[in-house]
């Protein structure tokens, strides 16, 4: 979801994030702007399209402002802060303030906008039930959010997984007992604590802990192989992990040259109860065989720790908005993985700012009474993370955990007990669902809503989703920087757009070229964002920030992309040569530094390729060293050290590889 540029004149940042002392915080957009309490969907007030004296401030320009040694020995003892905006070119020399300090807004700067360019233009487009501008934040943390919404909710389902649900009470109990449990190790405020695990009841518990006892949350793909896993326990400097024990193989491989100490192993009949999650585990462990043999000394089990937390108290943390909450990772614009540092503020005025938006929605359809949502993306994943898990709890909805998505059979038989309201998922999801034969047979009336994020909805897919369940496919756009969405097109419209829609409230995008002039409408630049959910920095990587981060506050994307006459964006390109494979971001640059590494490889290079079941997927140019290297060798090469969707689908052998003067590999020309 990314678009255009804002109508009110942009306002500078507030006080950025403290620098953490291991956190490089660049300069980060101010949200000191979002809405609403966890009340069923808030609604909202029209209002003038210039802020008010605590609008929603824009992130200042992004220079780190302190330089932090990412050592995975020393991490245990870095407390992140957040630090002062720096406003002058000297940002990265200056020491990081101890406090932040929330100032007024400026008037209106002037240079936000090249001269006779129409301001915010996507404003004449905007649901008339959606305000331009967010009010003031109504929580000062994502714990505070998801207490009072446990607190105001207590007897409502929250989530439910495999036929057995948690209250919004239960939730409340058992995140306040593994908080203590956790507290207890002796953790500091702004640790950090991995969580790698699927869909299932552990993760939101573990989630809700983490933040509350005043953690930081570093989310970790399951699928990841021990490289993976271990590039990115060290970068995080992570001293605690809960993982499911489906993978603990993976983490007994790595765990010993990291920084972890206390290692939590659920299990996915853990908190099914009684018969029903003793015969799960043992199908799991025995009849499926899906957990290799592990062993890792010194680990407790989930449901031991939530009994040890039990009898603790959680102790009171203050968590402030400019506190760190996750570390999402992502690639970025080169294939080092880093770790998106998003604070409290930024997620919670993301989730406020969809909150606004779904309120468009209800002028077609009523809001239900009790709120279903269906969480087939991974929780791990920003996407399912910000829209189910905390907007979803927001509003007192019930979430339906899917475990295991790509067993469609098994999915339909989970959306046949459930009216569906909201369904949030991918083009390669809906594909795979309309050529089921059963789904074609459910009850489609009650679904409010169908969100495509993740990677582009193809037309065709949008038009027989529309035919079938009489609701339209409404895509956004975002990145794990921004928390992450962006733009989304009306939820109100009745036909698919084929772009990515309208900035969200207090969201401006700009549309530039490489020399960050604001280019006129029509015309194609890069996408560059600028709202309080973007990002503060990438963790320990003050130069990569500043790559992305322009002086005057925008994250520059790195998408192609021109906004219309309308003010709706659409993208035309990658500026960058990522691969979208199934939503999953790919990073040529990681699998051509793998491949490289292989004795019988000479060169290599990755693009991406169309595939009408995952969007994309990388090929590989090679350059034989061997002669007798072949692609079943690469092949089993590859499938030990990349994640599933990041293994090469293609191998093509060639004698050499298009190059620049300067010897520069051309992927562009492999692409032609």
């Amino acid at each position: 979801m990314a678009k255009a540029s804002k109508t009110t004149a942009p306002v500078r940042a507030k006080a950025a994030p403290k620098a953490a002392a291991g956190v490089v915080k660049p300069k980060a957009p101010v949200a000191k702007a979002a809405a609403a309490k966890p009340k069923a969907a808030p609604v909202p007030v029209k209002t003038s399209a210039k802020p008010a004296a605590k609008a929603p401030a824009k992130p200042a320009a992004a220079k780190p402002a302190s330089k932090a040694k990412p050592a995975a020995a020393k991490a245990a003892a870095v407390k992140p802060a957040v630090a002062k905006p720096i406003t002058t070119a000297a940002a990265a020399k200056a020491p990081p303030a101890a406090k932040p300090a929330v100032t007024s807004p400026l008037p209106k700067a002037l240079t936000a906008l090249a001269a006779g360019l129409p301001e915010k233009p996507w404003l004449k487009s905007y649901p008339k039930v959606v305000p331009a501008e967010m009010g003031p934040l109504a929580y000062s943390s994502i714990g505070d959010l998801l207490t009072a919404a446990c607190k105001q909710f207590s007897g409502q389902p929250a989530f439910i997984c495999m036929g057995k649900a948690i209250t919004y009470g239960d939730l409340d109990r058992l995140s306040a007992a593994f908080g203590a449990y956790l507290q207890s190790k002796g953790l500091q405020k702004g640790a950090r604590v991995a969580l790698m695990m699927p869909n299932v009841l552990q993760y939101p518990v573990a989630m809700m802990a983490v933040l509350r006892a005043g953690y930081i949350v570093v989310n970790i793909n399951p699928l990841y192989t021990p490289r993976e896993l271990e590039h990115q326990l060290k970068d995080s400097g992570a001293q605690a992990i809960v993982i499911l024990e489906n993978f603990a193989n993976t983490l007994q491989a790595v765990i010993a040259r990291t920084a972890v100490k206390h290692v939590v192993v659920a299990a996915m009949g853990d908190m099914l109860g009684g018969l029903k999650g003793t015969i799960v585990n043992f199908v799991v462990r025995r009849v499926k065989k899906m957990v290799p043999a592990w062993a890792l000394p010194g680990h407790v089990k989930f449901n031991a720790a939530l009994k040890a937390g039990t009898g603790i108290s959680l102790k009171p943390v203050k968590v402030v908005a400019d506190d760190v909450a996750f570390l999402q990772y992502t690639g970025g614009t080169t294939g080092v993985s880093k770790g998106a540092v998003l604070l409290h503020r930024n997620v919670l005025a993301n989730v406020a700012q969809n909150a606004l938006w779904l309120e468009d929605a209800y002028t077609i359809k009523p809001k239900p009474a009790h709120l279903n949502l269906i969480c087939a993306l991974p929780l791990y994943h920003i996407f399912a993370l910000t829209v189910n898990a905390l907007m979803g709890m927001q509003m007192g909805g019930q979430n339906i955990l899917i475990p295991n998505p790509r067993d469609i059979p098994g999915f339909v038989k989970e959306l046949q007990k459930y009216p569906v309201h909201i369904f949030p998922g991918l083009n390669t999801l809906f594909n795979a669902l309309l050529n089921n034969e059963d789904f074609r047979k459910l009850d489609f009336k009650p679904l409010v809503l169908t969100l495509g994020g993740g990677m582009a909805v193809q037309k065709g897919v949008a038009e027989r989703w529309k035919a079938l369940t009489g609701c339209s496919v409404s895509e956004g756009y975002g990145l794990s920087e921004t928390s992450p969405v962006v733009t989304a097109n009306r939820f109100s419209a009745s036909d698919f757009t084929g772009t990515i829609g309208l900035p969200l409230p207090s969201t401006e995008i700009a549309i530039r070229d490489d020399d960050g002039t604001n280019l006129p409408l029509g015309e194609v630049g890069e996408i560059c964002i600028r709202g309080p959910q973007v990002m503060a920095g990438y963790w320990n990587r003050p130069d990569e920030t500043a790559k992305v981060m322009t002086k005057d506050g925008y994250f520059k994307s790195g998408d192609m992309g021109f906004m219309d006459e309308r003010g709706y964006t659409k993208i035309v390109d990658r500026k960058k040569d990522m691969i979208l494979v199934s939503g999953f971001n790919v990073y040529p640059n990681e699998i051509e530094e793998v491949v490289a590494m292989h004795p019988g490889v000479l060169e290599v290079a990755a693009i991406g390729v169309p595939d009408e079941h995952s969007g994309e997927v990388p090929k590989l140019f090679v350059v034989k060293k061997d002669p007798a290297l072949t692609a079943e060798t690469l092949t089993a090469y590859c499938r030990e050290n990349l994640t599933g969707y990041k293994r090469p689908k293609y191998i093509e052998f060639r004698t050499e590889l298009p190059k620049t003067p300067v010897g520069k590999i051309l992927r562009r020309a492999l692409r032609e």
